[in-house]
């Protein structure tokens, strides 16, 4: 409130200063009504992938109606509950602190991904002045989200029916014999000869928890049941989140944790490592692109992989030569010397992942974290859950994640 002087006391009028200036995180009517269109619609996009490609009982629904009402709806609602724990986790610590933030964004993208979706975002609208904000904000969403996906995967592991549920799926009646017969899943997939199917990677507190129970389906079997996918993919995008690199969550968390420059030199040599598992895929790519028109095939695809990973090292530090010669090198020579000692790598064997997130990050996310404005030594408290959230990563992470097995 203010006023007019004294002087004037008959002329005294209330004035509100605050009328016409924006509130942070106050939307109005058409901004929350916007998000909320977002959220119905990947909902429904997610209902309806994740029941045609994974969840659906394909072999007894009398329609496919049926197959998205049970299980479509109950794997949105597992999946986008984690999403949004997630980034309401961010929304709300940014409200906390007085950050302006949008509301969460739901990501609609039915047939381009099979789970209906790339996952959900908020924007913050100002820059973060000061490393405990930065902290406190890049901390809760992924924290939040573990949470939720933990939970869904005890309750799914604790849940699990008899291996019968399988023959809901087409062709498993094989699988469902071996088990009868054996008291336990197959180590390798039984599938009809030149089928595909899905491979989920294993990480190590999904492999952890499914230890615990005898009923727990192998990772090329996992997919079909709904509380088990919802959580392992909550895993994963909380891993994927968590990446120590530029903008990323876990690029927040680490910068505020070790400042700057440390944390630019672990940024770099883990923007390195990703490289070179995206090698992994890439050379077998360009091996099988190439090999019409140069014999020599797995050599020429290494050589020409050889200069587009120094292009990207050239381009990620800045043309730093020490920085890219060294990582370069390293790089090359790990990924030369898997190719040699290894067997059966080729594009679809989970590496390709790498090779979509390498770009991803030295295009849009970038390698390094700017510096904010005032960097301030967290509290211990603090320092703690930043390192049990490193470690969450750790346990969340796959080198393959997901991928194609013929």
């Amino acid at each position: 409130m203010s006023s007019f002087p004294e002087q004037q006391p008959d002329s005294w009028i209330e004035v509100d200063l605050t009328r016409n200036i924006p509130q942070k995180n106050s939307p109005d009517k058409i901004t929350i009504l916007r998000h909320l269109l977002y959220f119905v619609l990947t909902f429904v996009s997610v209902a309806v992938m994740g029941a045609i490609f994974f969840v659906g009982h394909s072999a007894t629904a009398e329609s496919f109606l049926d197959i998205v009402i049970w299980e479509g709806v109950i794997f949105a609602a597992l999946l986008l509950g984690f999403l949004g724990t997630h980034e309401f986790g961010h929304y709300y610590a940014a409200v906390y602190h007085r950050v302006s933030a949008s509301l969460p964004y739901f990501i609609p993208l039915p047939l381009i991904s099979p789970i209906g979706t790339v996952g959900a975002v908020i924007k913050i609208k100002e820059q973060i002045r000061d490393t405990i904000k930065l902290f406190d904000i890049g901390v809760s969403g992924p924290l939040a989200g573990f949470v939720v996906s933990l939970v869904i995967l005890i309750i799914g592991f604790s849940t699990l029916p008899d291996v019968e549920y399988l023959n809901n799926f087409a062709q498993h009646e094989e699988v469902v014999n071996y088990v009868q017969e054996h008291g336990e899943f197959p180590d390798d997939p039984i599938v009809p000869e030149g089928a595909e199917i899905i491979m989920m990677g294993e990480t190590l507190l999904y492999s952890f928890l499914a230890s615990f129970f005898d009923k727990a389906p192998p990772m090329w079997e996992m997919y079909h049941y709904p509380f088990l996918l919802a959580g392992w993919l909550g895993l994963f995008f909380t891993a994927l989140n968590l990446l120590p690199v530029g903008q990323l969550d876990g690029g927040h968390i680490l910068y505020s944790l070790i400042g700057f420059k440390k944390h630019r030199v672990v940024a770099r040599l883990f923007f390195g490592l990703m490289v070179t598992l995206s090698g992994f895929a890439a050379i077998p790519l360009l091996s099988a692109l190439l090999e019409n028109t140069f014999p020599a095939g797995l050599r020429f695809s290494w050589l020409l992989w050889g200069i587009i990973s120094f292009w990207i090292f050239s381009k990620a530090y800045f043309r730093h030569p020490i920085w890219t010669l060294a990582v370069w090198t390293v790089s090359l020579i790990i990924t030369t010397s898997v190719f040699l000692l290894a067997d059966n790598i080729n594009f679809g064997s989970g590496y390709s992942v790498w090779l979509f997130f390498t770009f991803f990050v030295l295009f849009f996310v970038k390698i390094e974290h700017p510096p904010v404005m005032f960097e301030q030594e967290l509290t211990p408290g603090r320092k703690v859950i930043g390192w049990i959230t490193m470690f969450i990563f750790i346990l969340c992470i796959s080198p393959t994640p997901i991928y194609i097995q013929t």
